[in-house]
């Protein structure tokens, strides 16, 4: 059976952690940031979990994830 390959688009927005959950950034935090308040721009660099309905799609696009 040939390996499987590896999305590389996901591999770069994907990690996971050491006990399996895989942790996404937050999207809006790029650019069109001076109307936000700091607060928001803090809560945004944060990382966070991906969603239990997203995590077998992900999973397909990193199987040695």
């Amino acid at each position: 059976m040939p390996k499987l390959k590896t999305r590389k688009a996901a591999a770069k927005r994907f990690r996971a952690t050491g006990s399996g959950k895989i942790v996404r950034r937050k999207a809006f935090k790029n650019h069109l940031l001076e109307h936000k308040s700091g607060n928001k721009k803090r809560n945004l660099s944060k990382t966070t979990l991906v969603h239990e309905r997203d995590e077998d799609n992900v999973r397909l696009m990193l199987p040695y994830l």
